[in-house]
């Protein structure tokens, strides 16, 4: 009977641990991270009777957890990707709000303060029109200082959210230190700390979507979590840092470091994987200063072409033209901390059609310097300074240079910040043409003149030239200076090939002819005269032809913004299309998990109706053992 009754009991204990565990899991079925934990029982034993072996009743070996350590880690993953992906994507799209189009747009005040030209080239004494110029001109230079300093803003707003991501990394860091000293406490007992093992699983989510993680399980139940490759972010009990530290060599360049025993170390782009740090370091490092270099090579480009040709020109005092948009001022070179020399460097606009969109890198070698274009790693080795690629000079100006020495230039970090107006008074606008062409009074009218302007500064710019044509319809050429292209047709005569609409360009001049020639045909271009400014718009007319000249990869100064939003268009869509596949890849990663390790209510409601009807059994046989026993009292005491 006392058997009975210790079976009964131990039922009945058991089945209501199970209704507890149950009841549990029916609690926790919205709790992130919780994991569907199990009631696992085993028979008590057997004892012996003289008339067979009877058992002894059923008790609890432990309460496990439902869990697959592959598909966790498989979750945390796609969720550290995704995280990366989806923030990447939000920056970009808030990037792309800075750059809108239509009249709004910075294409639009581009082509409006070229187009204005047109005005003064078919009237170069309208001071209307000249002030209409100046003014178009002030409000693209705003255009572009407004847009950078958005860019700017957007940069800062970027680190402090990069900043504010390293403290909960941080802060998660020390909380999973603290959960595997717990867990380490418990290795006395042979039971597993389920819950402990849900908090460190779920601390370890929680660190994946900030930075991806990887994890090495101890012999003690505690995890070692490493970052960006093999940093030890957490060993047993023990939790290091991450910083969000000033470059040596840019201070106004944050990236991330390590920091374990006081050692700071940085930490490459290249090897964060996911998480929300590494899609906003590859914003700041990569979207965010490839569309800076967009936007201020846009700006060099501009205002040195526009400079270069308005200093051809002559204004309306007859003065040579000065800059019309502050010149800009060339980009100094930041010194790798490790250089033993004394040298400085710099970079300047030799070409503004050449430009690249890039960083560079001068490394000062045993046999001279070599250039590397950093947006694509392409270089190239120069026997000494100063030294052209894409468009620019690199110098090292003043101080010595050591093999070894190391500079970063970024040539358009504060272009577009700094653009500004040169010129204020309408009368300072060079409209003008040092040259004019004068046709013989002979001429026929078979050929017009449509454009003359200079196109550099030649010593034998205004030395008289005079074009006389053959009948071939090929002409002569007297009066040039050297450095001019040799004669299509070496003669007797010797002659050029002509086609109507082509230019003809001699002694740092252009000059485009419509028409048919006919033979003895002749035009002289010779220095503008005194006082011709007030109807000379030539110059005004090449300022104008800017619109068309190939800028950017050959696509033409006017379309420089259309170039820059489709790029940047480009990775929007691009970075759309990874968010929205590494979303579902997380989703449906989470989804094998939680089929593993999450509540089910039917399935508990199921369970919780078996274990119920058992406890309701072993009450009952508990009060039929119990009646019995009474019973057996009784009649014993009688």
């Amino acid at each position: 009977m006392t058997a009975a009754l210790s079976i009964a009991s131990r039922a009945l204990t058991t089945n209501l641990s199970a209704l507890q565990v149950i009841g549990n899991n029916i609690a926790n079925v919205n709790t992130e991270g919780y994991s569907r934990q199990n009631v696992i029982l085993q028979s008590s034993g057997y004892q012996e009777f003289g008339n067979g072996f009877f058992g002894k009743g059923v008790e609890i070996t432990t309460v496990t957890r439902s869990h697959d350590a592959y598909l966790t880690r498989e979750a945390s993953l796609a969720k550290s990707v995704a995280s990366a992906d989806n923030l990447r994507l939000t920056k970009l799209k808030q990037l792309e709000d800075a750059f809108p189009t239509g009249e709004s747009g910075l294409g639009a005040s581009m082509n409006s303060m070229l187009n204005a030209w047109s005005d003064v080239a078919s009237a170069p004494n309208n001071l209307t029109a000249r002030v209409v110029v100046i003014a178009r001109g002030e409000e693209l230079a705003a255009r572009f200082r407004n847009t950078a300093s958005q860019l700017d803003q957007q940069k800062q707003s970027a680190e402090l959210q990069a900043g504010g991501s390293v403290n909960a990394v941080n802060r998660l860091a020390q909380d999973l230190a603290s959960v595997n000293q717990r867990i380490i406490e418990t290795q006395g007992s042979t039971h597993t700390p389920n819950d402990l093992f849900d908090q460190r699983d779920n601390l370890i989510s929680q660190l994946n979507q900030y930075i991806q993680t990887s994890t090495i399980p101890n012999s003690d139940g505690t995890v070692s979590v490493f970052v960006a490759g093999s940093q030890p972010l957490v060993l047993g009990q023990t939790a290091n840092k991450l910083a969000l530290t000033s470059d040596a060599a840019d201070p106004s360049r944050k990236g991330l470091s390590f920091v374990q025993g006081g050692v700071t170390t940085p930490i490459d782009d290249a090897v964060l994987g996911g998480g929300e740090l590494a899609g906003l370091m590859n914003f700041l490092h990569q979207d965010l200063t490839d569309v800076q270099n967009q936007l201020g090579r846009m700006a060099l480009a501009l205002a040195s072409e526009m400079n270069e040709q308005h200093r051809l020109g002559v204004d309306l005092t007859g003065t040579a033209g000065a800059d019309f948009f502050v010149a800009p001022a060339a980009a100094a070179g930041l010194p790798a901390p490790t250089n033993t020399g004394s040298a400085t460097a710099s970079a300047t606009v030799s070409d503004p059609t050449s430009l690249r969109a890039s960083d560079y890198e001068l490394r000062v070698t045993g046999t001279g310097i070599d250039i590397i274009r950093l947006s694509d790693g392409q270089s190239a080795s120069f026997a000494g300074a100063p030294a052209t690629m894409d468009g620019l000079s690199f110098d090292l100006p003043t101080g010595a240079a050591a093999a070894g020495d190391r500079f970063v230039l970024r040539p358009y970090a504060n272009a577009a910040r700094n653009l500004s107006m040169s010129l204020a008074s309408p009368d300072r606008l060079a409209a003008a043409s040092p040259v004019l062409v004068t046709p013989a009074a002979a001429n026929s009218s078979g050929l017009s003149v449509e454009q003359l302007s200079a196109v550099s500064n030649s010593a034998s710019l205004t030395s008289p030239v005079t074009l006389t044509f053959l009948a071939s319809g090929g002409f002569t050429a007297t009066g040039l200076g050297p450095g001019n292209p040799a004669p299509d047709n070496p003669g007797p005569p010797a002659s050029y090939n002509f086609a109507p609409g082509q230019a003809i360009s001699f002694n740092g001049w252009s000059l485009t002819l419509r028409g048919s020639p006919v033979a003895g045909d002749s035009f002289t271009v010779a220095a503008a005269p005194p006082g011709s400014t007030n109807q000379n718009g030539g110059n005004a007319g090449a300022v104008l032809a800017l619109r068309e000249q190939p800028t950017f990869e050959g696509v033409p100064l006017a379309d420089g913004y259309t170039s820059l939003f489709s790029s940047l268009g480009t990775k929007v869509q691009s970075a759309r299309f990874a968010a929205d596949f590494t979303a579902q890849v997380a989703t449906s990663t989470e989804s094998a998990r939680a089929g593993v390790a999450g509540v089910n209510l039917d399935e508990e409601a199921a369970r919780l109706l078996q274990y119920q009807q058992s406890y309701q059994a072993a009450a009952k046989m508990l009060q039929v053992a119990q009646s019995t026993f009474d019973t057996l009292l009784q009649t014993v005491g009688r």
